[in-house]
């Protein structure tokens, strides 16, 4: 009887132990089947290792406050071997470009206003005979439409003058008077540095950017996956007409949000408004329309509104935010990135607001700005229109 216990006890020890075998080699088959599912599926893989690399690429090379290679003009009145040595030790420094040689004071507004150049230096008339006598001062006039980048620029300056200086006085020897310079700084367009001054317009153009794109896109991907898009293509209405109606409500409602964030920008931020309203809501029309044409090539593209909310906010915020010049400056970034960055539409489209708000420009500056966006309106529009026709 012992014996037929003890027998019946290993019988279901080892029974269980087989159960527990089973469950564990169905749970393994079923992690292995998961695993070759993942696999064999290129976007979740393109997730998983692709976007990592892809960012720690895109934000080490961006996420940067050294900036490299800034356009700056120079007006130098004295022309001496010293000023030159100075602006040589600048230009060699990696941290500025001599864009311009002005000739006069007259030019430095023209030049600022064509907003390409961040810094611009003045040096006085007879800068080697006084810097060496009672001492002398060089006008540093910085853009603060982006504060940020204008104090650093300054900054740099600075310290390059004082590096001058040291150098200057070794060369001479102790016994022979060193120079003197002191540097003068003014900011245009916003002497009290506020950083609303480039927080405004980059979250506008961030915002239009994804409410356009991203709800254009996923409208018209709601209608492919809920299948009432049959029915408007069967319908009297032309491919062109469809898109037309799909964005024109959220043309009309993303100009409504313009109107809030200028609005708000004024009133609460203090912004200027020194251009005209008219142009900057006829700009804003336009970038919203290049947004709205690159939302219907999105949507034109995907099948369920998942993939286009994923393209269009993930594949759009991030370019817009990191390339193109809203946070950090373009020509810090290798020159691929910078490529990239010239094919966003909110880099055209945020010096446009800047321009017209803070520096009171028009066309005559803004053109090519503009030209640009309506040529990418246009093909988008066209690839729009094109993929939309082989769907029917």
């Amino acid at each position: 009887m012992t014996n037929s216990a003890e027998i019946c006890r290993e019988f279901g020890y080892w029974k269980v132990s087989l159960n527990k075998i089973n469950i564990m080699g169905r749970f393994l088959a079923f992690i292995r089947k998961e695993f070759l599912h993942i696999m064999r599926d290129r976007r979740t893989l393109m997730i998983l290792f692709g976007m990592p690399v892809a960012q720690v690429l895109l934000f080490g090379f961006v996420l940067t406050n050294e900036i490299k290679d800034a356009s700056i003009a120079v007006l130098d009145h004295s022309g001496d071997p010293e000023s030159v040595a100075l602006l040589n030790k600048l230009s060699s420094s990696g941290y500025f470009h001599i864009d311009q040689m002005l000739t006069s004071e007259e030019e430095l507004e023209p030049a600022f206003r064509k907003g390409k150049i961040k810094l611009a230096i003045v040096i006085p008339q007879n800068f080697a005979t006084l810097s060496k006598k009672e001492g002398i001062e060089i006008q540093l006039i910085g853009d603060a439409s982006d504060p940020n980048t204008a104090t650093t620029l300054i900054n740099y300056v600075n310290a390059i003058v004082q590096d001058f200086q040291r150098e200057r006085v070794g060369a001479e020897g102790a016994s022979q008077p060193g120079l003197v310079i002191n540097t003068e700084t003014r900011m245009r367009y916003n002497p009290d540095q506020k950083g609303a001054f480039n927080f405004v317009p980059g979250v506008m153009t961030l915002i239009l950017m994804l409410v356009s794109a991203m709800m254009t896109s996923i409208t018209i991907a709601r209608e492919k996956e809920l299948g009432t898009m049959e029915i408007l293509l069967v319908s009297p209405l032309r491919p062109l007409q469809i898109i037309l109606g799909k964005t024109t409500p959220y043309l009309v409602l993303s100009m409504v949000n313009a109107t809030v964030v200028v609005a708000l920008g004024i009133l609460v931020f203090g912004m200027p408004m020194a251009g005209s309203a008219l142009l900057l809501a006829a700009e804003c029309m336009l970038y919203m329309f290049v947004a709205l044409s690159l939302g219907i090539f999105i949507s034109t593209k995907v099948k369920d509104q998942m993939s286009a909310m994923f393209i269009s906010a993930l594949g759009l915020m991030m370019p817009t935010v990191l390339l193109s010049g809203f946070i950090f400056p373009r020509e810090s970034m290798p020159v691929p990135l910078q490529i990239i960055g010239s094919a966003i539409p909110a880099t055209w489209f945020n010096p446009v607001v800047k321009g017209i708000m803070i520096k009171g420009v028009g066309l005559e500056v803004l053109w090519k700005h503009t030209l640009v966006m309506g040529g990418m309106a246009l093909v988008f529009l066209t690839l729009s229109l094109r993929n939309f026709k082989d769907r029917l």
